[in-house]
């Protein structure tokens, strides 16, 4: 099997128990994966649009507009004003801010666990390989 194969062979194989033991920690906190990624977003990039929302992470508008309708009713994020009266930003309250520090210590100590044996350099060329991936992916 040539390397490509296994190497796309091996992230399939990789996402699908990620994503499931991910969920399994962030059940804990009653969110799951796709509450979390909006909620690590806005924490990291600030008052974002739906639609810049929806480019981080490739997904359709309408996706993240249920996903943040929801962590609205949580009291997680809220609607600000943009540059003008049609663009609504999305940003984390306080109490979504305590969230996320809140379930970044669970979501830390997961990580830590599941690249253990991995060295930080390992780490660094790993996700320098999956950037190029992601760009050759999005041109």
């Amino acid at each position: 099997m040539q390397s490509t194969q296994t190497f796309f062979h091996q992230l399939i194989l990789l996402y699908r128990p990620f994503e499931n033991h991910l969920n399994e920690q962030l059940n804990k906190h009653n969110l799951h994966r796709a509450q979390w990624t909006i909620l690590y977003y806005l924490y990291h990039y600030g008052p974002s649009t739906n639609v810049d929302i929806s480019h981080y992470q490739a997904v359709e508008k309408p996706t993240i507009t249920r996903t943040i309708s929801r962590l609205e009713q949580l009291g997680y994020v809220e609607q600000t004003k943009g540059k003008d009266k049609r663009e609504k930003r999305i940003q984390l309250t306080d109490l979504g801010i305590t969230v996320y520090e809140n379930v970044r210590v669970t979501i830390d100590q997961f990580e830590q666990e599941i690249l253990d044996g991995i060295s930080e350099e390992e780490q660094l060329n790993t996700i320098r390989i999956m950037e190029k991936i992601r760009n050759n992916l999005m041109k």
